[in-house]
């Protein structure tokens, strides 16, 4: 079975680390996805929206070799904005502003409740989460660096 780029199915999490989740697809194969396509929300905590077992429906988002990249979140619909503010993040993030639901339960999706809308976030909770987001991204872009700072240095050092 070809797995192609926008082909939604069923499957079961195998396993769960703390940068995505595999899941076993049809035909014995195995997809991932990651942490930052499991929800709209920002993630810290796989834990407390995937369990292993559970039975989940994806999206294939990547298929190269032989890498199955999968999201669940591309299926779930876009949070509204607040207010129409655009977000800082806006210029090829993936993340999206606005209120997001709490799901602070670890209990698998598909069984929780519907969840009342958070009451409006303040101006220092909005500031915390887009520092916190800003530093995840930072301290990523910074070990890309450093990784290819010492690749280069020891290739200099052999020439």
């Amino acid at each position: 079975m070809e797995l192609t780029v926008g082909a939604i199915l069923e499957g079961k999490v195998k396993s769960i680390t703390n940068f995505g989740a595999f899941v076993t697809l049809p035909d014995n194969k195995t997809g991932m996805v990651h942490i930052s396509e499991v929800a709209n929300a920002y993630v810290s905590d796989i834990r407390q929206y995937l369990t292993e077992g559970q039975d989940v429906k994806v999206m294939v988002i990547g298929n190269e070799n032989g890498k199955i990249n999968l999201s669940i979140k591309r299926l779930e619909p876009r949070p509204q904005r607040e207010g129409g503010r655009s977000n800082f993040r806006n210029s090829g993030g993936r993340r999206e502003g606005g209120s997001f639901q709490n799901r602070e339960s670890s209990a698998p999706r598909a069984q929780q409740a519907p969840v009342q809308p958070a009451a409006p976030k303040t101006a220092d909770q909005l500031f915390e989460e887009k520092l916190k987001a800003f530093m995840t991204e930072s301290d990523s872009k910074l070990s890309s660096i450093r990784a290819y700072s010492e690749n280069r240095s020891r290739n200099r050092r052999r020439g």
